[in-house]
């Protein structure tokens, strides 16, 4: 029996993703396997997302062309360093692919994070 749940995301751009895993002190591995339940149990990925704790996120393409996350969720080990249905990490994920279409765009982007942890960007004019 596998323990590994897939979540439907619109993760579109691995460069956005590769920068909040960056950000919260992770690293993302291409073409390999994802840890899960006692590490007997692995899920193929076309990138891995490669946790502190036991288990790791698989990132596998879609048929409609996204990103699609696949974990063992079993004993919170990895909600504990991404948040509950990935919520950390698809915040962090959606602050840098906004940063990096408005700096494409050449607009200037200034970051703040609120009290509350969420994240506000203020995009500026063309630099």
């Amino acid at each position: 029996m596998s323990h590994f749940t897939t979540i439907q995301t619109q993760i579109r751009d691995i460069a956005a993703l590769r920068c909040a895993c960056e950000e919260m002190g992770l690293s993302i591995h291409e073409n390999t396997d994802a840890r899960g339940y006692y590490e007997s149990q692995h899920q193929h990925g076309d990138f891995v997302i490669r946790l502190k704790g036991p288990y790791d996120i698989a990132v596998s393409r879609q048929p409609d062309g996204t990103l699609g996350l696949t974990c063992d969720w079993y004993a919170g080990h990895v909600e504990r360093e991404v948040g509950a249905n990935y919520g950390r990490l698809l915040q962090l994920y959606g602050v840098h692919k906004a940063r990096i279409e408005a700096q494409r765009k050449g607009y200037t982007v200034r970051r703040q994070t609120l009290g509350d942890g969420s994240i506000k960007l203020v995009i500026g004019g063309v630099a």
